[in-house]
């Protein structure tokens, strides 16, 4: 489980992007982390990752206070794909994928490169090895993204606005990739689209403003949104076609 107590963060210059988050994201699920531009989300996200600190309070990974865990260690546990995905443009799919475990992990190259191909497989896209970023559509390179991420077999993987270049379609397509990978990781997806998280995910939490305004049951969270007088962010209307955003975990 992750556990965020009392957590808030302040950047250099005064602005508050967090105010005294408790939170729990358990295993075994799909979180959403909800709500409008400048709410908190990606900060959130930020500081479960590790690349910013906490100004107060503290976040914890089964129990463990993370700022303590090593480095390697952490990034094995706890995956990231941020917004703009990061893939190198240089370099294959596969040897994306490769690279990581290559870096991280004493294993033979030809090891690698098959339980890369076999995660390729197993997520449906092993057609997308040879290719590069630029190549791919923006759904394509969001499943590549995660697909890196997982080599990793991370108990955790937090996505950052994993839609924001996917048409609505596409979105829906996503939701359901996403919740047939359940049972391999916990994902926790930062997102401002609702009807995407009413179909990927089963709990989460609602921000704004840097506070927590509800969490727990994500359609209970939907409903109280909803009366709130709020509404779904409208879906992208670009296409997914070659040239979308891609880039890493």
């Amino acid at each position: 489980m992750i556990k965020l107590d009392g957590v808030s963060y302040a950047y250099p210059s005064g602005t508050v992007a967090l105010e005294n988050v408790s939170v729990e994201f358990p295993a075994g699920s799909i979180s959403a982390v909800l709500g409008v531009s400048g709410s908190g989300k990606t900060t959130l996200l930020m500081c479960i990752g590790r690349f910013q600190r906490p100004t107060r309070g503290r976040i914890t990974l089964d129990d463990v206070d993370i700022s303590i865990l090593p480095e390697k260690e952490y990034r094995k546990r706890v995956g990231i794909v941020f917004q703009k995905l990061y893939l190198f443009p240089h370099l294959s799919i596969l040897q994306n994928m490769m690279l990581a475990p290559l870096r991280l992990q004493d294993v033979r190259k030809d090891a690698v490169e098959r339980e890369a191909m076999d995660m390729l497989s197993r997520l449906g896209i092993d057609d997308l090895a040879a290719s590069y970023p630029n190549e791919i559509s923006g759904g394509q390179a969001q499943r590549a993204a995660i697909a890196r991420g997982l080599m990793l077999q991370p108990e955790y993987m937090l996505l950052d606005e994993p839609t924001s270049a996917l048409d609505a379609n596409t979105t829906d397509d996503f939701a359901e990739w996403l919740v047939s990978l359940r049972d391999a990781t916990n994902f926790i997806i930062v997102t401002h689209d609702i009807l995407f998280a009413e179909k990927a995910a089963s709990t989460g939490i609602y921000l704004s403003g840097g506070n927590v305004l509800d969490s727990g049951d994500l359609p209970t969270i939907i409903r109280h949104v909803r009366a709130g007088g709020k509404t779904p962010a409208p879906r992208a209307e670009n296409a997914d076609s070659p040239g979308a955003p891609s880039g890493s975990a």
